[in-house]
């Protein structure tokens, strides 16, 4: 079993990953955590990161192609990422969780420990930033959710609520 799972920063879809993880003993690959260990890395915020690897190609592609690589080799594994819906071809199940941007730059605010002004201003500078990334390197439009099985959002829901859908398709999947 191979499920991606994508959507925009702040939507929860880390939190779901690792409840699908716990639940179903699957392991994960998150393009995210190795974004945001990079940017700590060299003491960036995700912001500053994400112009850098605006400037710095290598950066991007070095990411996506090791989370497409390991994606498509195993089995029973989460694939979190922005594009893991457009990028892994052989995946069962592909998620969206969709959320609006005042409800993520709240979340985003309480993670990042930034006020919430700031968290919606640094969102969308991330969102378009990385917009533009995936249309030149890939030409994939981030908005086109067709690739998606389930299109979820997390504001109407909470974790357990949409790990429950989720799992009602991974029981019709494996029946």
């Amino acid at each position: 079993m191979r499920i991606t799972v994508s959507g925009p920063p702040g939507s929860g879809t880390t939190s779901l990953a690792k409840y699908l993880v716990n639940k179903h003993n699957f392991s994960l690959i998150s393009a995210g955590e190795v974004f945001r260990g990079l940017a700590a890395e060299r003491n960036m915020n995700l912001a500053d990161f994400g112009r850098l690897a605006e400037e710095d190609e290598s950066v991007d592609l070095m990411i996506d192609a090791r989370q497409k690589e390991i994606g498509e080799a195993r089995d029973n594994i989460i694939i979190e990422g922005r594009l893991a819906g457009h990028m892994i071809d052989n995946a069962d199940i592909r998620i969206w969780v969709a959320a609006s941007v005042e409800c993520r730059s709240v979340r985003i605010s309480d993670r990042e420990e930034i006020d919430p002004q700031t968290a919606v201003e640094l969102t969308i500078e991330r969102e378009d930033c990385e917009a533009g990334r995936y249309r030149k390197y890939y030409d994939i439009d981030i908005n086109d959710l067709t690739p998606y099985d389930l299109v979820i959002n997390s504001e109407v829901w909470g974790v357990d609520e949409i790990g429950a859908i989720v799992d009602a398709a991974i029981a019709g999947i494996k029946k």
